[in-house]
């Protein structure tokens, strides 16, 4: 049965420049004239394409994979968020059901983790050595839709600190793999090192990325690497740092430093043509749901309010190869009462929510 037929009505940010007045939704799609009969409800605000979050983990908690059910409270608290469009950068669990749910966001799976044997958190990633990286890496580009997730650096317990997982020349290889299996790669990095080699082995995404260099930065910026920076996962780098200080202090003071330089580290990226888009790390250790935040935390590194929600929007859409608000494409699409663009604080509390045209 057809959704019924909505009026979208105030100002529709269709991209960074370009604004209409109004939209409708029709058959669940959209449409810039008017349909010739039936009755049309009308939503009035400010609309922007579905937002996404670049980076989360449905049916990932803590302890590893969950349940179809919690994973559905994930997925719904997502699209309550106004988190349309999920790429999930790692889960143990089978989550291509999701993907058939009309209720639920859209979802661009990576498949599960790729992590270096006892080098990352239990129960969550494919742990394994250096010279099985490849067939790994095949293996996930084919389980997932077009992405693979490695595990790029943790912590070393022999050095005290973090240290890479790869050698460079078998990550050249692996993500050249990827790439010919039609995948693009991104990597788990907190450290300096790891984004030096992930650069030089061709990946395509870095998440954390909170080991950039002036150096790292530049390099980055010339193959136009992205950057994920989760930056409301970061906020517990304290936390994970005085939980390691005892046995390794040196851990302790780096992942400091790394945190205390985090918005001035995206500026950089930022202010360097680094492409930089939101991501919010949820499932593992975070709730879902938290995208307005990343939003928000973004603007604390010099992104201008459009900007910010553009990197939830328009621009990552494009990026991810989704569509946003075009003629003829699914109506995904987030209406608030306030505007945006004057205050990003209004898109944690959206005032509709249209998702393959449905209202919620």
């Amino acid at each position: 049965m057809s959704a019924p037929a909505l009026h979208i009505q105030g100002q529709v940010l269709v991209g960074p420049e370009e604004v209409l007045d109004e939209v409708w939704v029709i058959d669940g799609v959209v449409s810039l004239t008017p349909p010739t009969s039936g009755e049309v409800q009308t939503v009035q605000g400010y609309a922007v394409p579905g937002l996404v979050d670049a980076h989360c983990h449905v049916g990932l908690e803590a302890h590893g994979a969950v349940d179809d059910a919690r994973a559905e409270e994930h997925a719904l608290a997502d699209r309550e968020a106004g988190a349309l469009l999920l790429r999930d950068a790692g889960s143990p669990a089978d989550t291509r059901w999701v993907q058939e749910r009309e209720d639920l966001p859209r979802l661009i799976r990576a498949g599960r983790h790729i992590a270096r044997t006892r080098r990352y958190l239990r129960n969550f990633a494919w742990e394994i050595e250096p010279e099985d990286l490849v067939e790994y890496v095949r293996q996930e580009a084919r389980n997932g839709d077009g992405w693979v997730k490695l595990v790029g650096d943790w912590i070393d317990r022999e050095t005290g600190d973090l240290g890479i997982c790869w050698p460079v020349d078998i990550l050249t290889e692996a993500i050249a793999a990827a790439h010919e299996e039609g995948a693009r790669v991104t990597a788990h990095c907190f450290g300096e090192q790891s984004l030096v080699d992930f650069a030089a082995a061709g990946t395509d995404c870095i998440e954390h990325a909170t080991g950039l260099t002036d150096e790292t930065i530049d390099t980055f910026a010339a193959q136009q690497i992205a950057i994920v920076p989760t930056l409301v996962n970061i906020d517990n780098f304290p936390a994970f740092a005085e939980a390691g200080r005892s046995k390794f202090p040196t851990y302790a003071d780096h992942m400091m430093d790394l945190y205390e330089r985090r918005y001035e580290t995206v500026a950089k990226a930022r202010e360097a043509g680094v492409p930089v888009y939101v991501g919010t790390d949820a499932g593992g250790q975070l709730p879902h749901g938290l995208v307005a935040r990343e939003v928000e935390a973004l603007t604390r590194t010099g992104m201008s309010n459009l900007e910010a929600i553009g990197a939830a929007t328009w621009t990552a859409r494009e990026w991810l190869g989704r569509p946003g608000i075009a003629e003829g494409e699914s109506a995904d699409i987030v209406v608030y009462r306030d505007d945006p663009r004057e205050d990003v604080r209004t898109m944690a509390d959206p005032h509709r929510v249209i998702l393959r045209g449905h209202l919620y």
